[in-house]
Formats: structure tokens, sequence, C-alpha cells
């Protein structure tokens, strides 16, 4: 399990998808790029899909994700991604009454339990205390991080 913070955009594609039975029809899937600006992520988004998906695809919505930071779970089963609305818990020292802020994760898994494992594994080797409010599945199709070839993803990571 690795994480990643930085400034997550969701790109929408409308293209003409060929379906099982041959038959085109189109469709729209949601992506996440890690960019600096709107233009970066609209460019980005265009040339990560250019490769996949043959002929014309329009970037129908570009929106700032309401995450900063994802999960990743490198296992061939961890095909889906889960939205996770945590909530740090703080006590006021002027009022002595507990306080809650809300943060949000994209979590890679293969299930919803296996999100949920993912968060308490990732955040329990944290001093913060905090409460999973919520964790959805997404329609997210996949992730593109700034600069993580095929090379980099199958380099092992040091231990030392």
């Amino acid at each position: 399990m690795r994480s990643r913070t930085d400034n997550w955009f969701e790109c929408k594609i409308r293209y003409d998808k060929v379906m099982e039975d041959g038959l085109q029809k189109k469709v729209t899937e949601q992506y996440t790029v890690d960019a600096l600006s709107f233009t970066e992520a609209e460019t980005r988004i265009t040339e990560e899909l250019s490769s996949y998906i043959s002929g014309e695809f329009d970037v129908a919505d570009i929106k700032k994700a309401t995450y900063k930071e994802i999960f990743f779970d490198d296992s061939d089963l961890a095909d889906k991604w889960y939205k996770a609305k945590l909530q740090f818990i703080t006590i006021d020292e002027k009022t002595a009454k507990e306080k809650r802020s809300s943060v949000y994760y994209l979590v890679q898994a293969g299930s919803l339990p296996g999100a949920v494992k993912s968060i308490e594994e990732t955040m329990g080797s944290t001093m913060i205390d905090y409460v999973i409010a919520s964790v959805a599945e997404t329609l997210l199709m996949d992730v593109f991080e700034y600069g993580k070839d095929k090379a980099e993803a199958e380099k092992p990571e040091y231990e030392g």
C-alpha cells in the first residue's frame, strides 16, 4: 500500500465504444489525473487515453477532485476505486469540546471491506484520532499519476 498527495482532477471522457455485441454505443467514462491546472489536466488525459481509445473522443468535463491523497494498492485484485470520508477528531482547547474535520481520500481496492482495511492499515500508523464516516464505490475507470511509467511501477521499493 502506498499513498500519494497531489492536485487531482476528475475527467469525464465521451467516445463511441464497440460493445460486446459489436454495436457502437456512446459512453462516458471517468478518470483521474494529477495536474497543476485544468489545461494541464486536459492535455494529460488526452495523451493518456489516445493510446487506449481508437477514434475520436471528447473531454466532456474536468473538475478538481475533493480528495488530495490517494491510497494505491498494486495487487491485481484491486480493480475498483472507493471514495472515503474520514473525520479527524480534535479537542478545542478553549471550549474542551470535540471537533471533527472531514477529509476525503480515494482508495484502490478489490472490495468495500478491502478498502476499509486499507484505510485502517494506512491510518493506523498515525497518531490522529479518526472515524470512517463513509466509503462508497466510484465510477472511476483509472487514475493516471504524473511521471508514473511501467518501468517505475515494476521497480521494487527500497526497504532499508
